[in-house]
């Protein structure tokens, strides 16, 4: 049993703390993303410009180490336990957001996202994800996402449409990227989050993020 946030970080690698979120989140690196490798290749794609490829997620080596990491930990045996055990005793303000950078690996790893999100009934967890087949694939067997889970598929493509008729066949909530017709209120904001709570609010369907 863990006992200690120094025994639980050990065990997943630790937390991030993007500084526009209200929020601690988990990261992996951006290279690992399945889709997202994809897409980085296609020009026009939101992948193309990754901010997870730029900025201190490319430069400080000390932050790549720990994007990588924290993958390589996702598959242990205590994982949940550990990040139940962070998110229980770190997070305070009562949300949580999953990979600002990196995205899902398999159903397996969207399975113990899900328990974790059971064992902190009290959080409000974001899930940002293009890997629109591991989420499908989870719900068609039969599996629910928690009242307290919000997980968004997002859009491929710079101003283009998110997969709506997918996500509301599979009753989850949808994201794209725009240069200008976004509804994301961070830009207006010193690129902060604030007192916005859209991503973690179930009753909007479609957020529009600002393009990096």
């Amino acid at each position: 049993m863990i006992t200690t946030i120094k025994e639980a970080i050990e065990i997943v690698g630790g937390l991030s703390i993007p500084s526009k979120l209200p929020c601690y989140s988990y990261s992996i690196p951006a290279k690992r993303c399945k889709v997202g490798s994809k897409l980085r290749k296609i020009k026009g794609s939101i992948c193309s410009n990754c901010y997870a490829h730029k900025g201190f997620y490319k430069l400080y080596p000390a932050v790549k180490l720990a994007l990588e990491k924290r993958y390589n930990k996702m598959s242990g045996e205590q994982w949940v336990e550990g990040m139940t055990y962070l998110v229980s005793n770190k997070e305070k303000s009562g949300f949580f957001r999953w990979f600002d950078s990196g995205d899902l690996q398999d159903e397996e790893m969207l399975n113990n996202i899900v328990k974790v999100c059971l064992s902190t009934p009290n959080v409000k967890h974001w899930l940002p994800t293009k890997e629109y087949k591991i989420v499908s694939d989870y719900l068609n067997s039969g599996k629910t996402f928690p009242s307290n889970l919000i997980v968004r598929l997002s859009a491929y493509m710079l101003e283009g449409l998110p997969p709506t008729n997918l996500a509301e066949k599979l009753g989850v909530l949808t994201s794209g990227v725009s240069k200008l017709n976004y509804t994301c209120k961070a830009p207006q904001q010193k690129n902060k989050c604030e007192d916005c709570r859209l991503c973690w609010d179930k009753s909007v369907k479609n957020v529009i993020y600002h393009a990096h």
